[in-house]
């Protein structure tokens, strides 16, 4: 399907038909390498970045770099911008010659209005085990969790379902907002999450991928798949 061709309410539409085919069980599976996807762009710029970086896991150590760019017409819209994103996060995605076990999104699972968000749109096209981990949230409820690294708080709905975990990655630094996309669950989206932060803010695969896309959109990581 050409997402540049859609209209917002044919989007919607999308989104909720997508949703039913979301799982959100625990996830049973062995993590050997786990990735991270980011996008660069302007909201005024037909151009698109993405980046997904993959890495052994629990060492984190970097495998690889699959980065494409790619033209895209579908607005910025808030709470729609998986249709900005998810067709150049495919491409990189058919670029990795070793798939990861689990893919950690910058942007939100099911932490998303319609249960929908980047990490959950990818995750059921991709049939892929998915976490969404923001930097902000899009949606729901939350009590802010204690100033220590490590403490966290249920992000719930208004009817009190929790949709993910408000988790404080740094001790004294603002919280990062984690949640299912696809084939896992909250409390397993949150414990491998938490084993990917080291010692930044953000957890290692979407940080080493909101790195790698910026550098290619500056000129200095060539588009392709690139070993690390």
């Amino acid at each position: 399907m050409n997402y540049n061709e859609l209209s917002i309410p044919e989007a919607t539409r999308l989104q909720q038909e997508l949703r039913k085919e979301v799982i959100t069980t625990p996830f049973k599976g062995k993590v050997q390498y786990v990735a991270g996807a980011d996008i660069s762009f302007n909201k005024f710029s037909t151009t698109v970045y993405a980046g997904i970086v993959l890495l052994h896991f629990p060492s984190l150590q970097p495998v690889g770099y699959s980065l494409v760019k790619k033209e895209v017409t579908f607005p910025y819209v808030p709470g729609f911008l998986a249709f900005r994103e998810v067709p150049a996060l495919l491409d990189a995605w058919q670029q990795l010659p070793q798939k990861p076990d689990v893919l950690v999104v910058d942007g939100h699972g099911i932490a998303h209005p319609r249960r929908m968000g980047i990490a959950s749109h990818f995750g059921v096209l991709a049939n892929q085990v998915t976490i969404g981990s923001a930097k902000k949230k899009l949606f729901g409820l939350y009590e802010e969790p204690g100033p220590a690294k490590g403490n966290h708080s249920p992000l719930t709905d208004k009817q009190g379902e929790v949709i993910g975990t408000v988790y404080r990655s740094k001790q004294n630094v603002k919280p990062i907002f984690i949640s299912p996309g696809h084939l896992i669950d909250v409390a397993g989206s949150l414990d491998l999450v938490s084993q990917c932060v080291q010692r930044y803010r953000l957890p290692e695969p979407t940080r080493l991928a909101h790195n790698a896309v910026n550098q290619f959109r500056l000129g200095t990581l060539p588009q392709g798949y690139t070993p690390a």
